[in-house]
Parts: structure tokens; sequence; C-alpha cells
């Protein structure tokens, strides 16, 4: 499969790119980004050319990999999926719900696949604990905190990222604990969201299987109390999310570009990305009106 990659930022250079480059399924096209000596340099990262044209780009490929803000991925994604490309996608979606329904059509009406990477469900062992959980079944709640350092003092490379700024760990981190919530638990059928200090956001969801979760999510935690704590409380007793599983973000971008070649639909499909969406954009209104 021809790919091209949109996007020269840190997480096209160390996940994206690399993991494009190494695939054995992949001819790696070619880069465009915002600023043509951006897109040279991530080319020449990883030996592919550079593409001044985004729709050029486009038109000579069979899938695109986003690796942009989600204000500019969705517009970007449409028009890649009416020109009968393939999606491979980054979380959010889109930073609206029109933004990601409008991806959702372009993908439906023409007819190709989309993958979005929420990045535990591409990591094997953390993507088998998730569905293990899902098919115990019998919780009574969940939790999924995201502390994120990267705007605590760690030396992030998103420390600039104008978009995370601006939106804050809801949507940088948010969808991340929905990757995990959902599959368990079931769809959200209501949501309540409190702010803390910082860009700290506090959701309380309930879900259609009966069960209630919360997430803290948040970008500005100290880097000492920065980490990801995930559990399941029920019938079973409490599962954990074991230490250790995570690889490294390249490995797990991989497999979704082997789900993406596959050709069978994967539950983390753009139709996925949207109500992710949604329920950010609930939580934020909600926010909104403090």
């Amino acid at each position: 499969m021809r790919v091209g990659l949109l996007g020269t930022g840190p997480w096209a250079r160390l996940a994206h790119g690399p993991a494009l480059a190494a695939h054995p399924g992949v001819d790696f096209a070619g880069v465009w980004g915002r600023r043509p000596e951006a897109a040279a340099e991530v080319a020449g990262m990883f030996g592919t050319r550079a593409y001044a044209d985004a729709d050029e780009l486009i038109a000579d490929v069979d899938a695109v990999a986003i690796a942009l803000p989600p204000a500019l991925q969705a517009p970007l994604a449409a028009r890649a999926a009416r020109a009968g490309r393939h999606l491979l996608l980054d979380k959010p979606l889109a930073d609206t719900v029109e933004g990601a329904r409008e991806v959702v059509d372009a993908v439906e009406r023409a007819g190709v696949r989309s993958v979005v990477f929420f990045t535990l469900r591409f990591d094997a062992a953390g993507a088998g604990w998730i569905a293990a959980q899902a098919a115990a079944g019998g919780w009574f709640t969940g939790r999924a905190d995201w502390y994120g350092a990267v705007f605590g003092g760690d030396d992030s490379p998103f420390a600039d990222s104008p978009w995370r700024r601006e939106k804050g760990g809801l949507w940088d981190v948010g969808p991340h604990a929905l990757s995990v919530l959902l599959p368990v638990l079931g769809d959200v059928t209501a949501v309540t969201a409190a702010r803390g200090p910082g860009d700290l956001v506090h959701l309380t969801l309930r879900h259609d299987s009966g069960a209630s979760s919360t997430a803290v999510l948040t970008l500005t935690a100290p880097p000492a109390g920065a980490g990801v704590a995930i559990e399941f409380r029920g019938t079973h007793g409490v599962a954990t999310y074991p230490d250790g599983l995570d690889v490294p973000a390249r490995d797990a971008f991989a497999r979704a570009v082997d789900a993406l070649i596959g050709g069978e639909p994967h539950a983390c499909d753009a139709r996925f990305g949207l109500r992710v969406t949604e329920i950010l954009a609930a939580a934020e209104e909600l926010l909104a009106g403090v």
C-alpha cells in the first residue's frame, strides 16, 4: 500500500514516520507539511519524498496517515476520503463534532477504510487486557486517569503544541481514557464535568451497561505525579491495568498500519472517533457553563 504522511511534528517523527518506513507492507511515498523545510527534513529522515502540495500527495497514494492538530486533520481527512484514499488518523479525530461528522460522512460515502490511532488499543498486551475486561463483564464502576506532565515542567517534545495548550488534557488524553472505558463499560449515556487546578478536568460518566466511571485528565501534572491509573471493580473483584505493558509508540502504530492494510473493519474507526469527539464536546460545553 502506498501511504503518504501529512504532518511533520514530533508525533510524525516519533511514531508515524518510523513505523511507515519500517513496515514491510507499506511503500512510504512521501511527506507533506505546512512548512516546506520541515517536510524536506522529515522526508530526509525516512528516505522518502517531500511534497509541496497536500492534494498532490493525496493523488499519488492509496492511503494517508495524518499527524496534524485535530482542527487540521478533519478537513484533510475528509478531502482524502472523498478522493478514495484510506485513512490512518490520530486522536482526537476533530476538535468539533461537525468536523468529525464530516470525516465519517466522507468515509462512508466513499467506502474507504479508516483507523484512528488510540495508542492502548494497538498495544498488543494493552489491547488484550482491555478485551479481557470487556469479555468478563459484571463491572460496577471503573476509572481511567491520565496525569500528563507535558506542561508540568517535564521535558516533553509536545510542550510547544499550541492546540494542546488551548484544548488541554480533556482533548489530548481524554480520548485515551474513553478508548479504554467504552469497550469495557459500554457507550456513555450521561456526562458531568468539573475543573481542577491548571487544565485538570474530572469526568463522571454513566454507561449503557448501568455502570459508572470517572476520569481525571491533565497535561499539567508535576512530573513526579505523572502517570496512568486504570481499574475496574465488579463481580469479579478489582482489575488493575498492569504496569509494564506499554510498548514504544512506533510499534503500536505499526499495528494500526496492520489494521488498515488488513482490510477488516476495526473498532477504532472514524465512527468511534466521532463518538469520542461527541463525548469530549459535551464535557467541554458543561465546563464552559461553570
